[in-house]
């Protein structure tokens, strides 16, 4: 039964958090480029019954941290026949051994964590040989590190417009979507905005001066569960959110564990994702809330 019950449940978030997007992009400055945001639900650790629930509710868009459960999940019969239309987007680090198992991926959208000339060179070159010369380019976006925490991945924000610059003119099987960042967790947003979507809007505009690509052209990614309506009204075109559709995720081990069951084994998390006890505790309080309100 929990299943049932639990389908219900992500119907309603997933609605639920597709309202509060729009009235965000609503609440944007007209000065913004005006670029419908894209949510992308983020479903790691949690079951493909989920998924194919989120997509019967209008969601196409799916995000995941690790390449062997994005494999397993886009490979899943199940998702390829119920879900046809899905798009996925690799969030988390990509290291150099994974990139070829990665872009074999069915249905694989955008790569939002590239991090290095070195890995889009790698990128670049599998892509050519796993699709072919007339191949549609790969969506992918760059990954800046702009809380210049030592534990997350992702460019020093002064290298943005060098690393952009030479996927743009040097890896031509990629197509340069936007940028994106992870940000601190637990910012307090009565302090003012966040610092970190302020330096990925600076670097965009660093990055569309200097090499002259048009503004609207160049998403950004930020914004998660606890923050991604303040994301959207500074201007991010692409917003992860997890836990307040999935409910919280099931690590061993771990203070984040819930009772719920999932058949899924649970990937230990990243070391990104163990600072985020708090954020996922606020962010669960909210998804039972938004599900109270139906």
């Amino acid at each position: 039964m929990w299943k049932v019950a639990m389908s219900e449940e992500v119907g309603k978030a997933v609605q639920s958090v597709l309202e509060r997007v729009k009235q965000a992009a609503a609440r944007r400055p007209k000065t913004l480029p005006a670029v419908p945001p894209r949510l992308v639900a983020v479903s790691k650790t949690k079951p493909s019954e989920m998924i194919v629930e989120a997509y019967r509710q209008g969601q196409r868009n799916f995000g995941e941290n690790y390449v062997n459960e994005l494999v397993d999940k886009a490979s899943d019969p199940a998702i390829l026949e119920l879900c046809p239309e899905i798009k996925w987007h690799f969030i988390g680090h990509l290291q150099k051994n994974n990139v070829n198992k990665l872009l074999g991926v069915p249905n694989l959208f955008l790569l939002e964590t590239i991090d290095s000339p070195k890995l889009a060179d790698k990128v670049n070159s599998s892509w050519q040989r796993l699709r072919g010369a007339s191949s549609q380019r790969l969506k992918i976006m760059v990954q800046i590190n702009t809380s210049g925490e030592q534990n997350k991945h992702g460019l020093p924000p002064e290298d943005t417009v060098n690393t952009v610059k030479h996927i743009v003119s040097q890896c031509s099987a990629l197509h340069f979507s936007g940028l994106m960042t992870i940000g601190r967790y637990g910012y307090d947003l009565t302090l003012g905005p966040n610092p970190d979507f302020q330096m990925l809007l600076s670097r965009r505009q660093e990055v569309c001066d200097t090499l002259k690509l048009p503004m609207e052209e160049v998403e950004l990614s930020m914004g998660m569960s606890t923050d991604f309506e303040h994301a959207i009204e500074v201007g991010a075109t692409n917003v992860r959110v997890g836990s307040i559709i999935f409910g919280n995720r099931e690590y061993p081990n771990s203070a984040l564990n819930t009772p719920n069951p999932s058949p899924l084994p649970s990937p230990a998390p990243s070391p990104e994702k163990t600072s985020k006890t708090v954020s996922e505790e606020a962010a669960k309080k909210m998804h039972h809330l938004t599900v109270s309100e139906h």
